[in-house]
């Protein structure tokens, strides 16, 4: 017959796995942090992208609107977005006489980079 034992038997998790559990939580919480990191990084870079975008659509819509705009590099300061961005436009003849070429490059200001560049068609009201 066999003897009782006087301990009841204990069932559950020894320290070394309990001590490897942690070691693959710490692993993948790591990783799970670094990628949310690296999202919100570049969620910030396309916001900024994007409203550079609004920016030089502004300011293409700008000169359409002029009476007579003026032909050569110009540069200014536009605040959108409680920043300052820098807007440097050139204008030039094209290869069709009634057409100015328009060429708009955004950046932040105080940055060299340059995040939105855009191109369009104006008519040319001095021909």
């Amino acid at each position: 017959m066999a003897r009782p034992s006087i301990l009841p038997r204990m069932d559950g998790f020894t320290l070394l796995e309990i001590m490897v559990a942690l070691a693959i939580f710490a692993t993948l919480a790591t990783a799970v942090l670094s990628a949310s990191q690296y999202v919100v990084k570049q969620a910030a870079g396309v916001e900024e992208r994007l409203i550079a975008a609004w920016v030089a659509d502004n300011a293409l819509t700008e000169w359409r609107l002029q009476s007579t705009p003026a032909i050569g590099p110009q540069q200014r300061l536009v605040h959108m977005d409680r920043r300052d961005w820098v807007v440097r436009q050139r204008a030039r003849n094209g290869s069709d006489p009634r057409l100015l070429e328009v060429d708009v490059e955004v950046s932040l200001a105080g940055r060299e980079q340059v995040l939105h560049r855009a191109s369009g068609w104006i008519l040319n009201r001095h021909e």
